[in-house]
């Protein structure tokens, strides 16, 4: 039988020397801060305008779905978590209005008063729950930021509470929303207070 050299192991400046692709979080953090805060309060110099550009370039060529990753990890509590919350609620009533609008009606009966803050028309039916988000989601550039996210607030809330009572209701997806509500009425409440970076 012949011997057999023993493989020699990689030192650590191998694993050191590889380039390690994926970026940094707290680049893409920092990133999607900046994109939010310039999206919702507008650019303030020429380079601020440019980058405004090139982020709506890229909006139209490859999706929101693309910069809105770069608010994922953002705190709830920051205008980027905001913005997070409210891409996701407007990209899940978009994929499944019929069950937004069974969940809502449902909901509704428990939180009325959300109701009137929502803004939804009686009955509310798949159409009305897309027309609904969509037009709390254009307000984002709009001067009243935080009645946007008290709206998707209601409107989360409702849907939540819905979602919880129905019989095949999903109680802890149900819970998140109404979490998310929550999240989304503290950014309103910073927005007020001029607090909410």
């Amino acid at each position: 039988m012949a011997d057999f050299d023993k493989p020699a192991l990689p030192g650590a400046g191998l694993f050191e020397a590889q380039a390690d692709d994926r970026p940094d979080p707290a680049e893409v953090t920092a990133a999607g801060h900046r994109v939010a805060h310039l999206l919702v309060r507008g650019p303030r110099d020429h380079e601020d305008v440019d980058l405004v550009e090139r982020v709506l370039h890229l909006a139209d060529s490859e999706g929101l779905g693309v910069i809105a990753e770069l608010w994922a990890l953002a705190s709830p509590d920051s205008l980027a978590g905001a913005l997070w919350r409210l891409y996701v609620l407007r990209t899940w009533v978009h994929r499944e209005p019929v069950r937004a609008a069974h969940e809502f009606a449902i909901g509704k009966t428990y939180a009325p008063v959300q109701e009137v803050l929502a803004g939804v028309v009686d009955p509310p039916g798949p159409e009305e729950v897309v027309r609904l988000v969509d037009i709390v989601v254009r307000g984002i550039v709009g001067e009243h930021l935080d009645i946007t996210l008290d709206r998707a607030a209601a409107f989360a809330h409702i849907v939540g509470v819905g979602r919880g009572q129905c019989e095949d209701g999903d109680v802890l997806s149900g819970a998140r929303l109404v979490e998310t509500a929550r999240d989304l009425r503290r950014a309103a409440e910073l927005e007020r207070a001029g607090t909410l970076q």
